[in-house]
């Protein structure tokens, strides 16, 4: 069973596509580890805010047939693949890491990049797993968190309730 991280974002609609990812993750994964959700602005274009979190459960499924099923997730919650790379979106699920890999598996780079250049990403990380070691650097999440300029984006904490449950802390 391979440790699988996930960070899901949307910026239409935002908790019904949250909300409606949780619940499938949640029936094909249970059960889920959640980090709180935070708001952020849209980055790399002007857009409505973001809600986005960090997930985590167990998988047997391999890199590739795992993303194909986090497409078809983002399809199934109206994704739009022929709008431009920076744009609104209902739901955007990417596959931060899988056990420890690092290099390109099916596809994926391993670790993302997006970890240590993100805020959005960086901070839930550190939240939920801040003493891991990020498989490249190797330094905890913690330590990233710690050391990332965090005036350079805005990001805050917002009540999300899942199933009974207020996932910020």
């Amino acid at each position: 069973m391979a440790v699988v991280y996930l960070s899901l974002g949307s910026n239409i609609d935002r908790e019904i596509h949250i909300l409606a990812a949780l619940e499938r993750l949640n029936h094909l994964f249970a059960p889920l580890q959640c980090s709180s959700v935070y708001e952020s602005h849209a980055v790399g274009f002007e857009g409505e805010n973001f809600l986005n979190m960090i997930v985590c459960f167990y998988t047997e499924l391999a890199v590739g047939p795992l993303v194909h099923l986090l497409r078809q997730l983002e399809e199934d919650n109206g994704r739009d693949r022929q709008a431009p790379r920076f744009s609104a979106r209902t739901l955007d699920v990417d596959v931060l890491m899988y056990d420890q890999c690092v290099g390109c598996i099916d596809g994926v780079k391993l670790p993302r990049d997006e970890i240590t250049q993100h805020a959005f990403v960086l901070k839930p990380l550190a939240e939920l797993i801040p003493d891991t070691l990020h498989p490249e650097i190797q330094k905890s999440y913690r330590d990233l968190w710690e050391n990332f300029d965090q005036g350079s984006q805005a990001l805050w904490p917002v009540s999300f309730i899942w199933r009974g449950k207020n996932l910020s802390q």
